[in-house]
């Protein structure tokens, strides 16, 4: 059971740091700023994967579990209760943001930009994924996200990714962390992109592992 705890406070503290940031930076007129933000969004993923990763594998996204069960390091059988894990923390962070924050319009959900047509938010949403389950596997020890370099890379491309690609999808990469502040604070238009682009993009990463190594990989 520590790895399910592990993988529900750990999901728990990115969603409620990084929506947190995003819900402030709203009610507060652009406080956090977007730079801010993405500051945010990487440094809590590090921080949670060195404090979890060698117990649950500090996967905190249903896409990242899927892939790595995809490529034959994590067990099928677990990938249900990792993803109830994982939706438990989301979607307590999100109901404590809406308790906090009952001002707050979003509470950070995902959302493509105005004038940003969804195709195009669902084909960068894929390779933002694609770019971060390449890092995640190629820096992981089988499905666990662990090493002195892993948090440093895996938490410098969320916050690389968010930078530049933020203001156009939010840049979530991850579909718990998307469904739970849609579902809470009620902006479920454009979800099932959010909901279906990760996976994709994670899928198209464990393919493209085999092309670039040759032992290790899937």
């Amino acid at each position: 059971m520590k790895k399910y705890y592990a993988e529900t406070i750990g999901t728990f503290a990115m969603v409620f740091c990084g929506c947190g940031a995003m819900t402030i930076n709203e009610i507060t007129g652009g406080s956090i700023t977007h730079v801010g933000i993405a500051m945010t969004w990487g440094l809590i993923v590090m921080s949670m994967i060195y404090a979890f990763g060698d117990i649950s594998g500090a996967h905190f996204n249903p896409a990242v579990t899927f892939g790595f069960a995809y490529a034959n390091k994590f067990p099928w059988k677990e990938v249900p209760k990792y993803f109830i894990a994982q939706a438990i923390g989301a979607f307590l962070a999100c109901l404590i943001l809406l308790f906090l924050f009952p001002q707050s319009e979003t509470l950070g959900s995902s959302l493509p930009a105005q004038g940003f047509e969804p195709y195009r938010a669902f084909v960068l949403e894929i390779l933002l994924t694609f770019f971060l389950m390449v890092v995640i596997i190629n820096v992981s020890t089988g499905s666990k996200e662990i090493g002195t370099m892993a948090g440093i890379a895996i938490g410098a491309v969320i916050l690389l990714e968010a930078m530049f690609a933020g203001p156009m999808t939010k840049a979530s990469m991850n579909p718990i962390r998307s469904l739970a502040p849609a579902l809470v604070s009620g902006n479920l238009q454009h979800l099932w992109l959010y909901l279906t682009a990760p996976f994709i993009g994670a899928f198209l990463a464990v393919m493209s592992c085999s092309f670039v190594k040759e032992e290790n990989c899937c």
